[in-house]
């Protein structure tokens, strides 16, 4: 009998250290699988980003250019084509469900898990995501994209906020194309079409529909800590042919309008406004009443006084907010070390243009991290097939298979994650 009460307590004992050891490896599981928690919410007070625990966070980022929105010299297809008119021609080629599956193929080739593996690993802490309103309208005229349940269909920003959320990564959602187009540069998704400002009756159902946009962006990652800040607009303004006084005016009538439009809907996420390369072309925050905001700055200068020299009047003029570096490349005699340095001293977020590009040379390029490889096929949307069009936009763009490491990353950057 005393016997069998030893053999059971001991029984008793191996069983609770199995649970022990279960419950904790179950515990260790659990938190790796967290990511973001409420206490990484990210707010802007005074000069800083700081999370709920009051704790200092500067971005250090990259864009996910290429992805959502296109440009002809990043892309992997043929000429000197904007979106817009890729999107055109091949809807007038293979009809709109056709081309929007080409769409959709594409995007689920060019950015994929592996890529925010890899930016985790070089220790990146936050991505900007440029998008455009054809991810989410078929036309300018506000026909909805819908999921297979009939609802808005908002999928592919969910799913990098959600990837990105479990890596620790933040994501900065950049409206790069609004609807009507915010300046006449390609860029934006069609070149020469900036009609977001006009004065007529269909320059307002563009900025409408654009409050819709952002209504409904704002309502679905309300309260999502993973997403550190909402990009109004990339560039406005840019390539038109005005006066400094007129981009101001011009700005601060759309911001005003979008960040009321945000506000109405989330109040706490922050709202960054892009000043791009002039200190006049957005207001002082105080006169407007916004809060919780961050101004943002693109510097593609030739010399490395030109960029000290702006990103010091920038922070002088705003110095109640938050500097952001949305974009950025040393041109001429600017250095890589220049840039990097200079935004540490006035404690600038940054982020790189861009994670990957398809051009000539970009295997080797200071633009992008990852290059594609010599002898890379491009699309010819003229031409090519839709079976052909698929394959070339398919497995073949995923970074591990047509892409190589471009060396810009051990050459300029590592040194200021």
């Amino acid at each position: 009998m005393k016997a069998f009460k030893k053999v059971l307590a001991l029984l008793l004992v191996v069983a609770t250290l199995l649970s022990c050891t279960m419950f904790a490896g179950a515990e260790e599981q659990q938190a790796e699988a967290i990511g973001f928690t409420d206490e990484d919410f990210l707010q802007a007070k005074r000069q800083k980003l700081v999370n709920c625990n009051g704790e200092e966070i500067r971005l250090k980022g990259v864009n996910l250019g290429a992805w959502m929105i296109w440009e002809d010299w990043l892309c992997p297809y043929e000429g000197n084509l904007d979106h817009y008119t890729v999107l055109y021609v091949l809807e007038e080629r293979f009809g709109r469900e056709k081309t929007y599956e080409l769409f959709n193929t594409y995007m689920d080739n060019w950015i994929t898990e592996y890529d925010l593996d890899e930016i985790k690993k070089m220790g990146f802490n936050c991505v900007r995501v440029p998008f455009w309103f054809r991810n989410f309208y078929y036309d300018d005229n506000g026909t909805k994209i819908l999921d297979e349940n009939g609802e808005w269909d908002f999928s592919r920003l969910e799913w990098v906020v959600k990837e990105c959320s479990e890596r620790e990564i933040y994501v900065v959602l950049d409206m790069h194309g609004a609807v009507g187009y915010q300046s006449d540069a390609p860029h934006s998704g069609k070149g020469k079409s900036c009609g977001l400002y006009e004065d007529t009756q269909q320059g307002e159902r563009y900025r409408e529909l654009t409050d819709e946009l952002w209504t409904e962006i704002a309502t679905r990652f309300r309260g999502e800590p993973a997403v550190a800040m909402y990009d109004l607009l990339n560039e406005p303004m840019c390539d038109v042919e005005c006066g400094e006084i007129q981009r101001r005016i011009n700005n601060e009538f759309i911001y005003t309008r979008l960040y009321d439009t945000v506000r109405a809907v989330d109040q706490d996420h922050i709202i960054t406004m892009e000043s791009i390369w002039s200190v006049l072309a957005l207001p002082n925050k105080i006169f407007k009443g916004w809060d919780n905001v961050v101004y943002q700055v693109h510097f593609y200068n030739d010399s490395n006084s030109s960029f000290n020299f702006m990103a010091f009047l920038m922070k002088l003029f705003f110095c109640n907010v938050p500097m952001m570096m949305g974009e950025f490349f040393p041109h001429g005699d600017t250095t890589w070390e220049n840039c990097f340095k200079t935004m540490d001293s006035f404690n600038y977020s940054w982020f790189l243009w861009t994670y990957k590009a398809t051009g000539h040379g970009m295997w080797s390029s200071d633009w992008c991290l990852r290059g594609s490889k010599d002898g890379f096929e491009r699309v010819n949307v003229y031409n090519d097939s839709y079976e052909e069009i698929a394959r070339k936009w398919g497995e073949c763009i995923r970074t591990e298979n047509g892409f190589q490491d471009s060396g810009h990353y051990d050459r300029n950057v590592k040194d200021f994650i």
